[in-house]
């Protein structure tokens, strides 16, 4: 898949999750493990150095501005030096942690909690744990906006429900171009030009055999080269898409539900409301009510 096929699909999954940020400060010798959740969370270390800590490589030294993601929630760890990650403690919540001054490493901890469904398949199909340092000469609007996001997390009034999100969204669409960029998958053309087709109209009624038409490639050989590229046979791809489409509508406006399902390419609201609780196990009513009580007033 694309590099940009990768970043709409992550971000489009990202969002369907409930975002939560918090500043942490430690001082001395510290550690904490972070178990394995259902959603996507990163780490930014704001001041200070600090160690990440994985089961499948060696200690990463990262320093002032480095960005550690979990794109699907693995266990992992940070410490003021190199250790196992088993002889790591469970990180505690943001209000039970020691907020020394001075501090020796101050971080920002953030993830997008998936209440119902599954992280989704592109989320899944990326390394378990991408650390990134900012290129801030190729991507010079980071470094304010990394600034205005430690600010905001100050931050309790009326509005922040909203706009914490968007920074956030904004904060990793920068962070993971850039990782793509500088990891870049071969490009499948073929299913690349399908995707693209896809995500410009996710209402078409599309059918395998017009999907391979535009691959340039037989109904065979294109449901199993779609599936090798992206993880599901082209018709589950397609419905797991318009389905995250819906839940983001869902969380992020107040578009009737009727709206939501022509948009997402569903006839009427209940053969969506259907498909959504099959796939979330939960209604879209009530998934749009448990969203707006996370956000807050």
């Amino acid at each position: 898949m694309s590099g940009v096929d990768v970043l709409s699909e992550t971000l489009s999954s990202i969002r369907i999750g409930r975002a939560q940020a918090c500043s942490v400060r430690q001082a001395g010798a510290w550690g904490w493990r972070y178990p394995s959740f259902s959603g996507s969370g990163f780490h930014l270390v704001t001041a200070g150095e600090a160690w990440l800590v994985t089961r499948g490589g060696p200690p990463r030294h990262l320093k002032t501005g480095d960005v550690v993601f979990t794109p699907a929630g693995a266990e992992h760890g940070l410490s003021h030096a190199p250790a196992a990650l088993t002889g790591l403690p469970r990180a505690v919540r943001e209000e039970d942690l020691p907020q020394p001054d001075p501090a020796d490493v101050e971080f920002l901890c953030g993830a997008y909690w998936l209440d119902h469904g599954q992280v989704s398949p592109q989320l899944r199909s990326l390394p378990d744990v991408i650390a990134v340092t900012p290129d801030h000469a190729r991507n010079p609007q980071l470094r304010p906006l990394l600034d205005l996001m430690r600010a905001h997390l100050a931050e309790t009034g009326p509005g922040t429900g909203v706009t914490r999100p968007a920074l956030l969204d904004l904060m990793l669409t920068h962070l993971l171009r850039q990782w793509l960029q500088e990891n870049p998958d071969p490009l499948d053309a073929p299913i690349a030009r399908v995707l693209s087709r896809i995500h410009a109209a996710p209402d078409h009624p599309w059918t395998v055999p017009d999907l391979s038409a535009i691959a340039g490639l037989s109904r065979t050989a294109f449901s199993e080269r779609f599936t090798t590229v992206t993880g599901q046979p082209p018709k589950r791809y397609l419905t797991g898409r318009r389905l995250a489409d819906a839940a983001r509508l869902l969380r992020e406006t107040d578009t009737p539900l009727s709206a939501i399902a022509r948009r997402v390419g569903y006839s009427t609201e209940f053969a969506l409301s259907n498909a959504f609780r099959r796939e979330y196990g939960i209604a879209p009513g009530r998934f749009r009510a448990e969203a707006a009580l996370s956000a807050g007033p």
